[in-house]
């Protein structure tokens, strides 16, 4: 029998994210990560908050959906 990890609460959390989202690793150089995480907080952002604008203004301006 598979040992299962966590609790009942995190594994539903874990299922739902599998089901709803799909995941990118991004890396950037060492000490960038806090630079943008700093960037995004001043603007009221997460850090994924604002990744995920930035793309949606790239890809609105290059005319893409």
């Amino acid at each position: 029998m598979a040992e299962s990890k966590g609790n009942s609460q995190t594994r539903a959390k874990n299922k739902y994210n599998a089901k709803t989202y799909d995941r990118i690793a991004l890396q950037v150089k060492k000490g960038r990560k806090e630079i943008i995480r700093a960037h995004a907080e001043s603007r009221g952002e997460s850090l994924n908050g604002f990744v995920n604008r930035a793309i949606d203004e790239a890809m609105k301006r290059d005319g893409e959906q």
